[in-house]
Order: structure tokens, then sequence, then C-alpha cells
């Protein structure tokens, strides 16, 4: 079991940046595949980026060339630096854990908000 803090959203203008951050409760190293989903009101929770234990990365095409997801091992959390925002963007940010991926249990965070202006 795993569980996940988020922070760093808030209200930023278009073209902003912000860094979302992912606290584990445990060490990450061996957790299989971790990343972030967003999700607006009425609408289902999308894959935004993703990356295994080895460093292997996927991302959403609306967010390919502006976010990029890393990982802490030593810190235990995941991070997500968005850049060149857009109003589209604005969403409550979900921070994933699958220890065993693929299959096992996802873990999930609380979210935090990002809300980009325009």
């Amino acid at each position: 079991q795993v569980q996940l803090v988020e922070s760093g959203g808030g209200l930023v203008q278009a073209g902003g940046s912000l860094r979302l951050s992912c606290a584990a409760s445990r060490s990450i190293f061996s957790i299989n595949r971790m990343g972030w989903y967003r999700q607006v009101p009425e609408k289902q929770r999308e894959l935004v980026a993703t990356i295994t234990s080895g460093g292997v990365t996927n991302y959403a095409d609306s967010v390919k060339g502006r976010f990029t997801i890393s990982r802490d091992n030593a810190e235990n959390t995941v991070y997500l630096q968005m850049n060149s925002l857009k109003p589209e963007d604005t969403a409550t940010y979900y921070c994933y854990a699958n220890p065993t991926w693929p299959g096992g249990i996802a873990y999930w965070g609380k979210g935090t908000l990002v809300t980009v202006s325009s």
C-alpha cells in the first residue's frame, strides 16, 4: 500500500508554468509505474503522463512538448513540470501509483487543482 500527497497546484496565467509534486509514503524505487491524471467536472479522468521504474515515459498527445514527468527515488517523489500552460489544462490533477503494473492495484492521491486563466 502507498499513500500519495499532491502539491503545487494553483492559479496561473496562460503561458505560465507550474510544477506539481507527488510525495509517496514509502519508497518508490520498486513501484512499477507512477504518473499523473487529470479530471474536470462531468468528464472522465484522463491520463496526462506516466513513468515506469525504468524511467520510460508516456504522455498524452495534448501535453507532449509542454509537460515533463520525472521521479526522484531518493525523495520518494514524482514531479510534473508544466510549461506553456493553456486554459484547457485547467483540471484537478491526481497522482497515481501502481506498484505491480501491469495489472495490480492502483493508488491515487486526493488531487491538486490547477487553474489556468486566459
